[in-house]
């Protein structure tokens, strides 16, 4: 009679412990903040990948434009993915790419742009991911739509796919 409680019990306990376990698998625990809040863009001096001089976020914001900020590094494969989709994005004249190089060895960032091709009319270097933080980013990529009063209107945690950017598309019409 003993041996057959213990077993119940050891059984009830086991069944316990697949049903959390599954629930927890099947659960996702990807944090999401709110992305459709519009904030203004942090003031900030970088460093231009380019030239290696330092410049303000007013000379780079300046134009009356549409303009999307993409946090990127060499390391990071999802970057790698969302690539072609910027290149695409950079021949439409109504928004201009920023690309904040995120905590990345400049060599490593340079052939990655060499190979697979420059979507940005700038490129910052945040070296130690401060200026990330700064925009609210938690990750790379992260991708930020500022509007014509620079003003993030929406932030996109991960690569961009191609809904992304027909979405960007009809935003900048």
């Amino acid at each position: 009679m003993k041996n057959k409680f213990s077993l119940f019990i050891v059984a009830i306990f086991l069944s316990f412990c697949f049903v959390i376990f599954y629930k927890g698998l099947n659960t996702p625990n990807n944090y999401t903040p709110k992305v459709n809040e519009k904030k203004n863009i942090p003031t900030f001096k970088a460093k231009d990948f380019d030239s290696d001089n330092y410049i303000n976020s007013d000379k780079i914001f300046e134009e009356n434009t549409f303009y999307i900020v993409n946090i990127w590094a060499s390391w990071c494969v999802p970057c790698r993915t969302e690539h072609s989709l910027l290149m695409q994005l950079s021949k439409n004249e109504s928004i201009k790419l920023i690309g904040l190089n995120y905590r990345d060895n400049f060599n490593n960032a340079k052939k990655f742009i060499d190979d697979l091709g420059n979507p940005y009319s700038r490129i910052l270097i945040d070296k130690d991911g401060t200026l990330g933080v700064e925009f609210g980013a938690y990750g790379v990529p992260e991708t930020f739509l500022i509007d014509k009063n620079k003003d993030i209107i929406k932030k996109f945690v991960g690569p961009i796919n191609q809904e992304i950017v027909n979405e960007i598309k009809l935003i900048i019409k």
